[in-house]
Protein backbone atom coordinates (compact mmCIF):
# COMPACT_ATOMS: atom_id res chain seq x y z
CA UNK A 1 0.00 0.00 0.00
CA UNK A 2 2.87 2.35 0.85
CA UNK A 3 4.48 1.70 -2.53
CA UNK A 4 1.23 2.51 -4.32
CA UNK A 5 0.84 5.76 -2.36
CA UNK A 6 4.43 6.73 -3.17
CA UNK A 7 3.92 5.99 -6.86
CA UNK A 8 0.71 8.08 -6.97
CA UNK A 9 2.45 10.95 -5.17
CA UNK A 10 5.37 10.83 -7.61
CA UNK A 11 3.00 10.80 -10.59
CA UNK A 12 1.08 13.79 -9.21
CA UNK A 13 4.32 15.66 -8.58
CA UNK A 14 5.57 15.02 -12.10
CA UNK A 15 2.28 15.96 -13.74
CA UNK A 16 2.14 19.14 -11.66
CA UNK A 17 5.46 20.26 -13.09
CA UNK A 18 4.32 20.10 -16.70
CA UNK A 19 2.01 22.56 -18.41
CA UNK A 20 1.33 21.05 -21.78
CA UNK A 21 3.77 21.79 -24.58
CA UNK A 22 5.49 24.67 -22.76
CA UNK A 23 7.26 23.47 -19.64
CA UNK A 24 8.57 26.97 -18.80
CA UNK A 25 5.19 28.70 -18.70
CA UNK A 26 4.60 30.47 -15.41
CA UNK A 27 1.12 31.81 -15.95
CA UNK A 28 1.28 35.44 -16.95
CA UNK A 29 4.72 36.15 -15.46
CA UNK A 30 7.91 36.54 -17.46
CA UNK A 31 10.48 33.74 -17.52
CA UNK A 32 13.59 34.20 -19.62
CA UNK A 33 14.29 31.48 -22.15
CA UNK A 34 17.07 32.17 -24.67
CA UNK A 35 16.81 29.54 -27.40
CA UNK A 36 20.17 28.50 -28.85
CA UNK A 37 21.93 30.99 -26.57
CA UNK A 38 20.47 34.02 -28.37
CA UNK A 39 21.34 37.35 -26.74
CA UNK A 40 18.84 39.61 -28.54
CA UNK A 41 15.25 38.50 -28.12
CA UNK A 42 11.85 39.90 -29.15
CA UNK A 43 8.28 39.01 -28.19
CA UNK A 44 5.01 40.19 -29.75
CA UNK A 45 1.44 40.37 -28.50
CA UNK A 46 0.40 37.41 -26.36
CA UNK A 47 3.99 36.09 -26.28
CA UNK A 48 4.83 38.95 -23.92
CA UNK A 49 4.77 38.14 -20.22
CA UNK A 50 4.50 40.57 -17.33
CA UNK A 51 7.33 41.49 -14.95
CA UNK A 52 6.11 41.55 -11.36
CA UNK A 53 7.61 42.55 -8.04
CA UNK A 54 10.38 44.82 -9.35
CA UNK A 55 11.04 47.20 -6.47
CA UNK A 56 13.85 48.24 -4.16
CA UNK A 57 15.74 51.07 -2.47
CA UNK A 58 16.52 54.11 -4.59
CA UNK A 59 20.15 54.95 -5.32
CA UNK A 60 19.18 58.58 -5.96
CA UNK A 61 17.32 59.35 -2.75
CA UNK A 62 18.04 57.99 0.74
CA UNK A 63 15.06 56.23 2.29
CA UNK A 64 13.05 56.22 -0.94
CA UNK A 65 11.84 53.16 -2.81
CA UNK A 66 11.66 52.75 -6.57
CA UNK A 67 9.13 50.39 -8.09
CA UNK A 68 8.16 49.41 -11.61
CA UNK A 69 4.61 50.27 -10.50
CA UNK A 70 5.73 53.93 -10.26
CA UNK A 71 5.75 53.98 -14.08
CA UNK A 72 2.26 52.63 -14.79
CA UNK A 73 1.29 53.13 -18.44
CA UNK A 74 4.86 53.88 -19.54
CA UNK A 75 7.23 51.89 -21.71
CA UNK A 76 10.09 50.99 -19.35
CA UNK A 77 13.66 50.09 -20.24
CA UNK A 78 15.09 48.09 -17.32
CA UNK A 79 18.88 47.95 -17.31
CA UNK A 80 20.72 45.61 -14.95
CA UNK A 81 24.14 47.06 -14.25
CA UNK A 82 27.01 47.38 -11.79
CA UNK A 83 29.64 50.06 -11.23
CA UNK A 84 32.23 47.25 -11.42
CA UNK A 85 31.07 46.23 -14.93
CA UNK A 86 33.17 47.62 -17.86
CA UNK A 87 30.40 47.34 -20.52
CA UNK A 88 28.04 49.16 -18.13
CA UNK A 89 30.36 52.19 -18.24
CA UNK A 90 29.90 52.38 -22.00
CA UNK A 91 26.16 51.80 -22.09
CA UNK A 92 25.11 54.16 -19.25
CA UNK A 93 25.43 57.34 -21.40
CA UNK A 94 23.57 55.50 -24.18
CA UNK A 95 20.72 54.73 -21.78
CA UNK A 96 20.67 58.39 -20.73
CA UNK A 97 20.33 59.27 -24.43
CA UNK A 98 17.31 56.94 -24.65
CA UNK A 99 15.79 58.64 -21.60
CA UNK A 100 16.39 62.11 -23.03
CA UNK A 101 15.10 61.32 -26.53
CA UNK A 102 12.22 58.96 -25.76
CA UNK A 103 11.13 60.22 -22.34
CA UNK A 104 8.67 62.70 -23.90
CA UNK A 105 7.02 59.73 -25.70
CA UNK A 106 6.19 58.03 -22.38
CA UNK A 107 9.39 56.01 -21.98
CA UNK A 108 11.26 55.57 -18.69
CA UNK A 109 14.71 54.06 -18.18
CA UNK A 110 15.07 52.25 -14.84
CA UNK A 111 18.39 50.87 -13.63
CA UNK A 112 18.90 47.93 -11.27
CA UNK A 113 22.36 48.07 -9.68
CA UNK A 114 23.53 44.60 -8.65
CA UNK A 115 26.41 42.93 -6.81
CA UNK A 116 27.54 46.01 -4.87
CA UNK A 117 28.38 45.96 -1.16
CA UNK A 118 27.63 49.65 -0.58
CA UNK A 119 25.92 52.54 -2.34
CA UNK A 120 29.12 54.62 -2.57
CA UNK A 121 30.51 53.32 -5.89
CA UNK A 122 27.18 53.15 -7.76
CA UNK A 123 26.30 56.67 -6.60
CA UNK A 124 29.69 57.91 -7.87
CA UNK A 125 29.02 56.04 -11.14
CA UNK A 126 25.68 57.87 -11.52
CA UNK A 127 27.10 61.29 -10.60
CA UNK A 128 30.19 60.98 -12.84
CA UNK A 129 28.02 60.11 -15.84
CA UNK A 130 25.33 62.67 -14.96
CA UNK A 131 22.60 60.05 -15.13
CA UNK A 132 19.11 61.32 -14.35
CA UNK A 133 17.10 58.11 -14.64
CA UNK A 134 16.37 56.24 -11.36
CA UNK A 135 18.14 53.10 -10.22
CA UNK A 136 17.24 50.45 -7.68
CA UNK A 137 20.04 49.38 -5.33
CA UNK A 138 19.79 45.58 -5.36
CA UNK A 139 22.48 44.39 -2.95
CA UNK A 140 20.50 41.25 -2.04
CA UNK A 141 19.61 40.30 -5.63
CA UNK A 142 15.90 40.35 -4.74
CA UNK A 143 14.91 42.77 -7.53
CA UNK A 144 16.69 40.62 -10.13
CA UNK A 145 14.32 37.78 -9.21
CA UNK A 146 11.66 39.64 -11.22
CA UNK A 147 13.49 38.35 -14.30
CA UNK A 148 13.10 34.62 -13.72
CA UNK A 149 15.64 32.56 -15.63
CA UNK A 150 18.20 35.39 -15.91
CA UNK A 151 21.64 33.98 -15.03
CA UNK A 152 23.24 35.91 -12.15
CA UNK A 153 26.29 36.66 -14.30
CA UNK A 154 24.24 38.24 -17.12
CA UNK A 155 25.36 41.79 -16.38
CA UNK A 156 24.68 43.99 -18.19
CA UNK A 157 21.24 42.98 -19.41
CA UNK A 158 18.44 45.21 -20.65
CA UNK A 159 14.72 44.44 -20.87
CA UNK A 160 12.26 46.61 -22.78
CA UNK A 161 8.75 46.49 -21.30
CA UNK A 162 5.58 47.61 -23.06
CA UNK A 163 3.01 49.89 -21.40
CA UNK A 164 1.53 46.89 -19.53
CA UNK A 165 5.04 46.07 -18.28
CA UNK A 166 5.28 42.91 -20.34
CA UNK A 167 8.71 42.05 -21.79
CA UNK A 168 8.84 42.94 -25.49
CA UNK A 169 12.62 42.70 -25.95
CA UNK A 170 15.73 41.57 -24.10
CA UNK A 171 19.41 42.25 -24.67
CA UNK A 172 21.76 39.95 -22.74
CA UNK A 173 24.86 42.08 -23.04
CA UNK A 174 25.70 45.72 -23.68
CA UNK A 175 23.39 48.03 -25.64
CA UNK A 176 23.60 51.37 -27.37
CA UNK A 177 20.83 53.88 -27.99
CA UNK A 178 20.35 52.80 -31.61
CA UNK A 179 19.51 49.27 -30.38
CA UNK A 180 16.76 50.59 -28.14
CA UNK A 181 15.25 53.71 -29.74
CA UNK A 182 13.38 51.99 -32.60
CA UNK A 183 11.89 49.46 -30.17
CA UNK A 184 10.77 51.98 -27.55
CA UNK A 185 9.36 54.27 -30.21
CA UNK A 186 7.28 51.39 -31.64
CA UNK A 187 6.09 50.37 -28.17
CA UNK A 188 5.24 53.96 -27.25
CA UNK A 189 3.06 54.15 -30.38
CA UNK A 190 1.11 50.98 -29.47
CA UNK A 191 -2.48 51.54 -28.34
Amino acid sequence: MRALAAAVAALLLLSGCSTGDDAVATGGEFQLVAPNGETKLRWDGDERKKVVGLTGPSLMEDGATVSLDDYAGKVVVVNIWGAWCPPCRTEAPELQKVQDEAGPLGVQVLGVDVKETSTELPRDFIANRQLTYPSIYDESGRAMLSFKGLPPNAVPSTFVLDRQHRVAAAFLGGVIATDLLPIVEDLAAEA
